[in-house]
């Protein structure tokens, strides 16, 4: 398959493999390149204006973040996901993040915690002026900002060890689904719980909005008739 997508055209010449790697990270979270497509080198390479060897390097990190994946004959490809997969990612989401919310709750910072995700859900609002990847980048912060908020390194590095398999879920129901569960009401029932001071409810508005984003991205509609 063809790449054809004008985010990934002319980047500057300073830091290439890094600008390589964010403009490939982003154009696979968004859709842009869509999952099961082979990555060429030599098309990605014109298309980026950088040298094989520096995309190779940051092809290299998409691949140890879970977001491409080697094919037939070592072709690399956007890794795609099944419905099982997905269900089990906001299993775990959900036991990270409840987990998260309750070390809020239970933790002297509180008060400072909430209102970091409250301007967390503000960057949310103001980003749907902005457009999708900017919706997605704020979404995917707050949840982020949830866990490194806990200042517990465990909990945040096995957060951002699933973030490649988060990034391949977000849109896999399509843009309508993606920016259902990105809403940033949905996303204030969170700080608000954890607001309330009460650890139980702050676990279950994390596993509801996981269970409901999960089922979002995997409903097989109704044929219409």
């Amino acid at each position: 398959m063809a790449i054809e997508t004008t985010s990934l055209l002319g980047l500057e010449r300073v830091n290439l493999r890094q600008q390589a790697l964010i403009a490939l990270r982003r154009a696979i979270t968004s859709g842009e390149i869509s999952p099961g497509t082979h990555l060429a080198e030599t098309d990605l390479a014109q298309k980026l204006m950088i040298s094989r060897g520096t995309l190779r390097e940051a092809l290299r990190e998409l691949q140890q973040e879970g977001l491409v994946t080697s094919g037939p004959r070592g072709r690399l490809l956007v890794r795609s996901l099944t419905p099982n997969e997905i269900h089990d990612i906001f299993i775990v989401r959900g036991a990270l993040e409840s987990l998260a919310a309750q070390l809020l709750v239970d933790g002297d910072g509180r008060d400072a915690a909430v209102e970091s995700l409250m301007l967390a859900v503000d960057r949310m609002e103001e980003a749907v002026a902005v457009g999708l990847e900017e919706r997605i980048e704020t979404d995917l912060d707050f949840h982020r900002t949830l866990c490194v908020l806990t200042t517990n390194e465990t909990l945040v590095t096995s957060w951002v060890g699933l973030e490649g398999a988060i990034r391949l879920s977000i849109m896999y129901g399509g843009v309508d689904r993606a920016v259902e569960n990105m809403d940033a009401h949905r996303h204030s029932d969170i700080v608000d719980a954890i607001a309330s001071g009460d650890s139980g409810q702050a676990r279950d508005t994390i596993m509801a909005h996981m269970s409901h984003a999960s089922r979002n991205l995997v409903r097989v509609d109704a044929p219409s008739t």
